[in-house]
This record gives structure tokens, sequence and C-alpha cells, in this order.
């Protein structure tokens, strides 16, 4: 029989989303290809500290059982081999069960999202985090420097996201943009029964529910919508989840206040929200990515 990935939850990963290698990542920085490969290859037996993306990561692939691999977790990297090497070994002394890896030494990766079936993109290049959503895979360009991940729910994956250019499409953010808040909300008002079109992390809202129905006891899925929308535009919002057949745990709806706050309290393991200034106040309190979708990004 076939390999195949199809039954499967992918996340693939860039290596400075999964580790922390911005100490090496100014090296290359500088454009000096040489000199950042001979680094890596000097600290090839000296694991790199845990990334943003970490506590995600190793959480998912927990799912997994000797009968039943339901998680798979892909290194797709602009690092060369040689660095490479460094990535997986560096999996391997945090026993990360991960088999498979793609290598492009600074071409860009994205290309190979489709033929793993990826759910799920995380780098920190913004133009790999575009083309993927142009190619229709769920990404976000990771912050580097986000607060990581607290070590309080080892039993859950938390994981929060924005509703409008995110979870929905932005039909109701443009609506805002172009006519201001007073028509954004009548305009919900009158189509509360009208389900959202889709948005770009539909399909990983959708595998992670398929992947909660097989939780166990050790290790379950745990979502929050975190919204600027508030009554009376929550209601699209919420029918639209019903409409898919999918719940999520935790809805919040802040009428504009600061995310940052609400999602530290959350304590996820990661926050995708499709506008900078969502990211930047989440990310001092919360591993946070920016879903380069949607109007406010064009």
């Amino acid at each position: 029989m076939a390999i195949t990935l199809d039954d499967k939850l992918v996340v693939a990963i860039s290596s400075r989303a999964l580790f922390d290698f911005e100490e090496e990542n100014e090296v290359f920085e500088q454009g000096d290809d040489s000199t950042y490969m001979g680094l890596q290859l000097e600290r090839l037996e000296t694991p790199a500290k845990a990334g943003v993306a970490f506590s995600m990561v190793k959480k998912l692939l927990a799912f997994n059982t000797t009968s039943s691999q339901q998680v798979e977790v892909v290194i797709l990297s602009r690092n060369d081999p040689v660095s490479g090497l460094r990535v997986m070994k560096s999996a391997e002394h945090y026993t990360l069960p991960i088999i498979r890896c793609v290598f492009t030494r600074g071409a860009p990766p994205w290309r190979y999202l489709k033929p793993l079936r990826a759910n799920l993109f995380l780098s920190t290049h913004l133009s790999d985090v575009r083309a993927a959503l142009a190619a229709g895979v769920p990404a976000a360009q990771v912050y580097p420097r986000s607060a990581h991940a607290t070590d309080a729910h080892p039993t859950e994956v938390r994981i929060a996201f924005d509703g409008d250019a995110v979870l929905f499409s932005d039909e109701a953010e443009r609506v805002y943009q172009a006519q201001g808040l007073n028509a954004f909300q009548q305009h919900e008002t009158d189509k509360a029964a009208l389900p959202l079109p889709d948005g770009p992390f539909k399909p990983l809202l959708v595998a992670l529910h398929r992947l909660q129905q097989a939780a166990t006891p050790q290790m379950r899925i745990r979502t929050v919508l975190v919204t600027a929308r508030s009554a009376p535009a929550h209601e699209r919002a919420i029918r639209t989840l019903m409409d898919w057949n999918i719940e999520v745990d935790e809805a919040m709806f802040l009428g504009g206040l600061d995310k940052g706050e609400f999602l530290r309290e959350f304590e996820p393991d990661f926050f995708f929200d499709d506008q900078t200034g969502h990211i930047e106040s989440a990310a001092r309190h919360v591993p946070s990515g920016h879903v380069a979708s949607g109007v406010r990004n064009f």
C-alpha cells in the first residue's frame, strides 16, 4: 500500500518557528552563507532552544500512539541541508518524532505544501506565508520574539483564532472598512442567518475538530474564537460555526478591546490573527502568528 498523509493533520513548519535560531539568523542576515553554515556545523551537537511554536507541535504530536498516527509534523525550511542536520538533531534531542524534512537553501519552500497535504504552514518568512495562503494552505508568519506558551496545560492543545479574514472570509471586514461600524453592524444583523463564507483557516479548524473526536484523557484540543466583533454582530459568527457543525470551547466578542490581556488569561499554545496590531499586542503574552490575508493586508 502506498504511503500517504491524506488521513493526518499535517503541520509544516520552518526551523525558526520550531526552534530559537535567532542568534544564528543574525549571522545569516549578514549575507555570509558559508559563515552561517559553519556556525551551524560547529553547533551540530548543541540542541537549539525551543521556539515559539514548539509547545503546540509537541502537544499535537502527543496525539500519536503506537497504534494510531494522526499527526504529522514536517520541517519545511529555507535552511541548507547541513544546517538542517542540526534542526533534525535538535528535534531528536527533544524526542519529537519528526521523520520528514525539506531543506531548500534559500529557495521558497511553500511549493511543497500541496504534496505534503499540509493543513498548516508556520514560517517566519512573510513572502512564503503569502504564497501559501494564495495556494489555499492555512499559513501564518510566526513572530520569533513572541512569548512562549505556559506549561500550565500539559494535556490540552490550546489554539486561539480571530474570526474575520481568518476563520471566516473578510466579507464583513470589507463593509466595515468601506462604510464604517454602523454599516458593518447593520450588514451582519441583516445577514445573521446567512453563514459567512469560508476563511483561510477553516480547513485547519475542520482538521482540529476531526482530531478532537479522537481525543483521549491524556490529550485534548481546546479552541477559542477571539474577535473584535460585538453584539449584534456576534450572532452571525456563532451561526456560521453551527452551520459548519463545528464547536469552539470559548468565544470572546470584545468589541474592539485589546486582545492581548484576554489571551494572556486563556493561555493558548498559539494565536492566529490577520491584523499586525493585534498580533503585536498578543505576542507580549502568548505565541502568535500573522495571517496575511484579507483587505487589511493588501
